[in-house]
């Protein structure tokens, strides 16, 4: 998702005394250890501990706060292994908030809109801008504004990185973290010496780099960012084609990469959760696909598309004999996005990918085929006035606001169980008082 905001003017930091028509620059502003970040943020009491988050069902960490980090804890550590190593150090572990993190992510960029005159929402906790620089060109002071603004708002930390492009302003935005002296802002614009600090980031870190490309790159004795910009773009050419090319000339300070401010429609849409154990009753499988065609449902609607076709799908896991894995399909004569109308498409499919004494570690649920919400293709067979067309659409709109504000479950289908035994691992699940009004603190004065 990406989003244009209205005139920088009218913010608290951008203001027609400072903006003079100049230059542009692109910045990359993200959150540093945003997962953490978010639970520090809830329980002031973390703040300074080292805390680390778990990913589905407890298994890896992957998440770190800067503490943690100091520690030695390596990201993506199965939670076992490092278990007597954290508990040693009094370190905090949290089970993955996922709807905590997206409230979070999204108060942040609705933060972000407002200070510039672009911004592309590149993932959940880091975004591209673009601004014009003032007469001095010095943006500094406006950085360290939206900074102590994200910190007192919302209670994230977050880094800026500038540059002429966005290759750039990955670049600048590491070296903002990694270097406690910068304190969570470069400009590779206007540092005296870029080539000093090009030449510390290793070739594995550059942005788009991946790891085939980076052993052929030091095979050639091209091992720092630096040594990749100037590196002969003929024979990066014959390697990378022109991805690579254009990705040294972003390094370069050459904006080859626009800021993608319209992104295409989501083509398809995926919900798929491992068990917290292996599951092997029909009941227990069809109550887990239900309850995912609710969660897809839920994101078709936010997406504002339709599906003409859903996929379900089951299988063990791979690291125990016998393995077995089965998929079914439908296809829908009118496109829905309605709650009731998938799960009548979806469970009868339930019987077809289940086989008794299987132990099924995971399932999942494919939208398909998706479509906007602005046309329908009316179907023969299946009449649907307007009138209760529009009677679903409501329905569901009600639906989603009452989750929304009281939080996901308020409202729930009869299909997706009371209970579940099987659903996801969340023993250190922290609060959620951005969304749901439980966590929410009392103060009793």
């Amino acid at each position: 998702m990406c989003r244009s905001g209205a005139s920088p003017f009218t913010s608290s930091i951008l203001s027609s005394a400072h903006i003079i028509a100049m230059t542009q620059v692109t910045a990359l502003i993200d959150a540093n250890n945003f997962y953490a970040s978010c639970e520090q943020s809830l329980d002031p009491a973390l703040i300074g501990r080292p805390v680390v988050v778990l990913s589905n069902n407890d298994g890896c960490i992957v998440a770190r706060s800067a503490e943690a980090r100091a520690l030695g804890i390596a990201m993506g550590t199965p939670y076992f292994k490092a278990k007597r190593h954290l508990e040693q150090n009094n370190v905090v572990i949290r089970s993955s908030n996922y709807a905590l993190y997206a409230d979070m992510s999204q108060r942040l960029m609705s933060l972000l809109e407002g200070q510039v005159e672009d911004l592309e929402i590149y993932s959940i906790d880091e975004a591209f801008a673009r601004l014009s620089r003032p007469s001095d060109g010095n943006l500094r002071p406006w950085a360290q504004q939206l900074r102590t603004l994200a910190r007192r708002n919302l209670g994230l930390p977050i880094a800026i990185g500038l540059g002429a492009s966005k290759g750039q302003a990955k670049l600048a935005n590491r070296l903002a973290k990694v270097v406690p002296a910068h304190a969570g802002l470069f400009d590779l614009d206007l540092c005296r010496d870029p080539d000093r600090w090009l030449e510390t980031i290793s070739i594995e870190d550059v942005w788009g780099i991946g790891r085939k490309l980076a052993v052929w790159c030091r095979m050639r004795g091209v091992v720092n960012a630096r040594e990749l910009r100037d590196m002969p773009s003929g024979c990066l050419r014959a390697k990378a084609g022109v991805v690579g090319v254009r990705l040294q000339r972003e390094l370069q300070g050459h904006a080859c990469l626009p800021l993608d401010l319209q992104p295409s429609a989501k083509q398809e849409t995926c919900v798929s959760r491992s068990f917290s154990h292996p599951i092997t009753s029909l009941e227990e499988l069809r109550e887990a696909i239900a309850t995912y065609v609710v969660r897809a449902a839920e994101k078709l609607r936010k997406q504002q598309q339709r599906t003409a076709a859903l996929t379900i799908y089951t299988r063990t896991s791979p690291f125990i004999p016998g393995f077995y894995s089965r998929a079914a399909s439908t296809s829908l004569d009118l496109p829905s996005n309605d709650t009731r109308v998938l799960l009548e498409a979806a469970l009868p499919l339930v019987e077809r990918i289940f086989q008794p004494h299987r132990p099924l570690a995971k399932a999942g649920v494919l939208m398909q085929h998706l479509q906007g919400i602005d046309q329908l293709q009316q179907h023969l067979w299946v009449p649907c006035t307007e009138e209760e067309q529009q009677k679903r659409e409501s329905l569901m709109a009600t639906v989603d606001r009452l989750n929304h504000r009281y939080g996901r479950g308020t409202v729930q289908w009869a299909a997706c169980g009371l209970d579940p035994s099987w659903a996801m691992r969340r023993e250190r699940l922290g609060r959620a008082a951005t969304t749901r009004l439980s966590d929410v603190p009392v103060v009793r004065a």
